[in-house]
């Protein structure tokens, strides 16, 4: 039985064979159970096949628009964003895009239903608009050249509003109340969902609460006197409650959001509604199940059996959650209500996982996993009753059979669906049995708030493995559908999808994904913690090389070319792989050095650590197919050609200070890999993280001799690349001391050597109409303020449409002051420090013209030391930024949609090339911001930072650079010569092969 004060703790990405197994030993009924389900379930998808609903669904639209044709995805794209659009033109612009890419001018309608007649009718004449064509008597040519593109807009929008009406139950609540109001008969139950993104802002977090206040105030007063739990309800969600609803502001979350769902709770109480608590990602689980217990401990809510939450049976840890929600019912004597859900953002968390490189998934990867835990879960809760009111929320005739089988005759439980879908199994459900209680969960909001809740309802249920989808499909066998997910199953070894590669795995059988830490991970993060806390640093002073000893550095470096050069590229790349071993063996240590000496914060300095591992592991991958072999030449017979690479000599590394790991151990790695000795010279104000990155590769097996540790400032970079005897330079840095550098290399006497410079930008994004507003500022927010903006691809200058920028600036600069700024060490902290005191003046005296010559949007306000604080700033023209300012400063333009061309020349004006981030839904708008502008890495609807290696090889060109891109395929080549030898094998007396060859 669980404490109060003893959090929730389960293994968060456990093996799905270790799961799969128990499940499967009990997954089967007794032979009867199993045929009355079989018949149960029968009944029911014969009743979902049959319906002809004058209206229609989720189950009509999906026949109609399959999400696997053009069509289906360009109407869910509509919905997602056309509403929100405020300006005719944009609007145009977007309905062109996306009616251009299917053919709704010759969709040929398959249903009945006037849900799906109407919006087909409205699309395919708006694209008639779009593609004019004359039908056989020419009546649908000439009224579309009457109707032009202002009716194409009207009746494309009123297709998205019909659509939204008919999946959201009403506006507002009392609109909602209205059309849930029985009209004869048996009064239904709603749970009510007041539909919205996560608050971004503390504005957002009140509107929410209040709209949640009025809501339970709403449905209170008109809940009539029926007991629970045959009475209304309301859902909230944690993350519309608070901005920064996550683990690492855990202190702040418990203080500040658990008197908030207390209130709330508190006032449905008042009214005796079932007030449940919606399950969010994954890496929440446990920071809400923390909510929800301080939240259930208060007395005031005793003797209510209304408070339940959501439990997702794709999480691996579902059947933990239940036992643990148990135990908190039986040690606060409370009875609950649990609502069991299969679960909404699984491809999210699929790519969360793969992305911050976990040892497994949180979710499961095969559907008939999740189908299977469902059904374990529900009567894991069946047994439970009647401390748990168990609430089934599934649309899949099968699920709904086996529960039913499972639940036997004593009631107390309920199912679940949601509003728009689901209609006829439920009423033949109904109509067999007449007792049994169903729920509809309900969205309640404006049409422009439903998009994404529309989208993700259709992306779930239109996919291939969805029940919803394979029901609506007559094609499909009844023995198909009545297959159970423990036969699809059939052993542990198959609990994983076969395509889906463990996170580790993503990049093989090339190389090894770098290994994160998933923070939502109690404790892991704990474990982490400890480790770093408990690691020594160093941080006595390291005194600067003189130049005599940087010359020495570069004549033993000569040296210990020849050796390393000749070294086989194998043993090369096992030396780079050992020190991405070695790194993730000793990530506390470097870790601790990052936020110590380079003032990372935990998530930067891990994020950085996993960088420099994948440098290593990628150039290790690249190195043996380009210096393991020679490649053979084509040629005439008679005749051997073979290119091989070679190192050049001695390469200087200068490595910048923002990156202090993972630049510096990218640039040194690929010098070697390519067979050359390295002179490595870090920033001067973080010299200890390289000495101790060199000390790793010397134990990873690089020679002393191969490779030279040089610390130091600006001039003995100039001794070093001034050096006669170096064969090239590898440098990333500021464009200044690029062009510095370049001078030196042009001006001195002999070969000449290669200079790869990588530098800064300013770095544009530019956001429509279309964009979400929630994932712009999400984007922006990261992009331009994450490592307190002291990153070469850090945003600089926002570009936002005129019709959206109020909001958007508004919501940007809300969730800016949600930053907490202080200590890198602590986990809290979302900015650190600036780098030094003189980085911290010139940004100092830079917000202070601004201040001048910009309108001020946000300050922020920092601590003492070497802190700034963020800053947004809105200028009338984007000529006025005209030097990279590096550190947590956005400025924004607002531009007319019709101007887009200047916008574009105005950017690259500025000589700058290296990151470019577009917001858009207009797919052609895309293509041609991309065409039109000659930038490094362009990130399209997301942040534009954090650049993967071998994913997103990183660098730009023009004034950011020379190129080739650091962790891309082109790199190594760069650090390398050229050799072919021609041999002519035919020169001892003739062509013996050719000779020999059969006719």
């Amino acid at each position: 039985m669980p404490n109060i004060s003893s959090p929730f703790t389960a293994a968060y990405a456990p093996d799905d064979a270790e799961i799969a197994a128990p499940l499967l030993r009990t997954a089967h009924l007794t032979p009867p159970q199993e045929a009355r389900i079989d018949r149960t379930a029968t009944r029911l998808i014969e009743a979902v096949r049959k319906r002809d609903d004058r209206l229609g669904g989720v189950e009509d639209m999906l026949r109609e628009f399959a999400l696997s044709t053009k069509e289906g995805l360009a109407l869910m794209v509509l919905a997602e964003a056309l509403l929100r659009v405020p300006d005719a033109r944009t609007a145009d612009q977007f309905i062109e895009d996306k009616l251009g890419e299917g053919d709704f001018v010759h969709h040929e309608t398959k249903s009945s239903a006037f849900l799906v007649n109407a919006s087909a009718w409205a699309l395919g004449l708006s694209a008639r608009v779009i593609q004019p064509g004359e039908t056989p008597d020419g009546t649908i040519g000439r009224l579309v050249k009457r109707l032009g593109a202002p009716a194409v807009r009207a009746a494309t929008r009123q297709a998205m509003r019909l659509m939204g009406n008919h999946f959201v139950l009403g506006e507002t609540i009392e609109q909602a109340l209205e059309r849930a109001r029985p009209r004869s008969g048996q009064q239904p139950r709603y749970s009510f969902d007041m539909l919205g993104e996560g608050a971004r802002t503390a504005s957002d977090a009140k509107r929410y609460f209040d709209a949640y206040a009025s809501a339970i105030l709403t449905i209170g007063k008109a809940a009539g006197e029926r007991p629970l739990p045959d009475r209304p309800g309301i859902s909230v969600k944690l993350s519309a409650l608070h901005p920064r609803f996550e683990v690492i502001s855990r202190e702040r979350v418990m203080k500040e959001l658990v008197p908030q769902l207390l209130d709330l709770a508190q006032r449905a109480k008042a009214y005796d509604l079932n007030f449940t608590v919606d399950a969010e990602e994954a890496d929440r689980l446990e920071l809400s199940l923390d909510v929800i217990a301080a939240t259930l401990a208060d007395a005031s809510l005793a003797g209510w059996d209304g408070f339940g939450l959501a439990i997702q049976a794709y999480q691996k840890r579902a059947v933990a959650v239940i036992d643990y929600v148990d135990g908190l019912a039986r040690l606060l004597d409370r009875k609950l209500m649990v609502r069991l859900v299969k679960g909404a953002y699984w491809d999210t968390e699929i790519k969360r996982a793969q992305e911050r490189g976990l040892d497994g998934y949180p979710v499961f990867t095969r559907k008939a996993m999740t189908d299977l835990n469902y059904v374990a879960c529900a009567s894991r809760l069946l047994a439970l009753r009647p401390r748990i009111f168990p609430q089934f929320a599934t649309h899949n005739a099968l699920t709904v059979a086996t529960v039913l089988e499972l639940a036997g005759e004593s009631g107390g439980f309920e199912f679940q669906r949601l509003h728009g879908m689901g209609e006829a199994l439920y009423e033949q459900l109904a109509q067999d049995h007449p007792k049994l209680a169903c729920r509809t969960y309900a969205p309640v909001g404006s049409h422009r708030d439903l998009l994404a809740y529309l989208v993700r309802r259709l992306l779930e249920n239109g996919a291939n493995s969805s029940f919803v989808a394979l029901a609506a499909d007559y094609r499909v066998a009844m023995t198909a559908l009545l297959q159970r997910p423990a036969d699809i199953i059939a052993k542990p070894q198959a609990a994983h999808h076969p395509k889906i590669p463990l996170p580790r795995d993503l990049f093989a059988p090339e190389r090894r994904n770098s290994r994160g830490v998933e923070f939502g991970e109690r404790a892991a993060l704990d474990h982490l913690l400890a480790e770093i806390a408990a690691e020594p640093t160093d941080l006595t002073p390291i005194a600067d090389a003189t130049p005599e000893q940087a010359n020495a550095a570069v004549a033993a470096a000569r040296t210990g070319f020849a050796a390393w050069s000749r070294t086989s590229a194998g043993t090369r790349a096992a030396a780079l792989e050992q020190a991405a071993h070695l790194l993730e063996q000793r990530a506390p240590h470097f870790i601790a050095l990052l936020q110590r000496e380079g003032g990372k914060t935990l998530d930067d300095a891990l994020s950085e650590l996993r960088e420099a591992a994948d440098f290593c592991r990628y150039y290790a991958a690249q190195g043996r197919k380009l210096f393991g072999t020679a490649e053979a030449m084509p040629g005439p017979t008679g005749e051997s050609n073979v290119l091989t690479l070679r190192g050049r000599g001695v390469f200087v590394a200068i490595s910048p200070w923002n990156f202090p790991l993972a630049i510096f151990l990218g640039q040194v790695t690929a010098a070697l890999m390519a067979g050359n000795s390295v002179v490595a010279k870090p920033a001067e104000q973080t010299p200890r993280i390289a000495r101790e990155a060199v000390r790793l590769l010397h134990e990873a097996g690089v020679p002393a001799n191969a490779l030279h540790l040089v610390t130091g400032d600006g001039r003995i970079g100039a001794v070093l690349t001034a050096h006669s005897d170096i064969a090239g330079v590898v440098f990333t840095g500021s464009t200044e001391v690029a062009r510095t550098i370049n001078r030196t290399l042009a001006a001195k006497d002999g070969p000449i050597v290669p200079l790869i410079a990588e530098t800064g930008g300013i770095n544009a994004m530019i956001a429509d109409a279309t964009a979400l507003p929630e994932q712009v500022t999400d984007d922006v927010v990261t992009s331009a303020f994450r490592s307190a903006g002291q990153r070469c691809s850090a945003l600089r200058l926002l570009f936002v449409q005129e019709d959206v920028a109020d909001r958007m600036i508004e919501m940007i600069a809300g969730a800016a002051r949600e930053l907490k700024i202080g200590n890198p060490s602590d986990v809290a902290t979302h900015i650190g420090p600036v780098i030094d005191n003189e980085a911290k003046q010139r940004l100092d005296a830079h917000i202070a013209r601004m201040k001048t010559e910009a309108r001020l949007h946000f300050a922020g306000s920092a601590p003492a030391g070497c802190f700034v604080a963020p800053h947004i700033f809105e200028l009338a023209d984007a000529g006025k930024l005209t030097e990279e300012v590096f550190g947590p400063v956005l400025h924004v333009v607002r531009y007319r949609a019709e101007h887009l061309e200047r916008i574009l020349a105005a950017i690259a004006r500025t000589g700058y090339g290296l990151t470019l981030g577009v917001h858009s839904r207009i797919d052609d708008t895309v293509d041609a911001i991309v065409e039109r502008l000659s930038v490094g890495n362009v990130y399209v609807n997301r942040n534009m930072i954090g650049a993967v290696v071998g994913v997103q090889p990183f660098g730009g060109n023009g004034l950011s650079g020379t190129g080739p891109k650091a962790g891309g395929p082109h790199y190594l080549a760069r650090f390398a010569t050229e050799q072919t030898v021609t041999i002519n094998t035919a020169a001892a007396g003739g062509n013996a092969a050719l000779l020999a060859g059969e006719e």
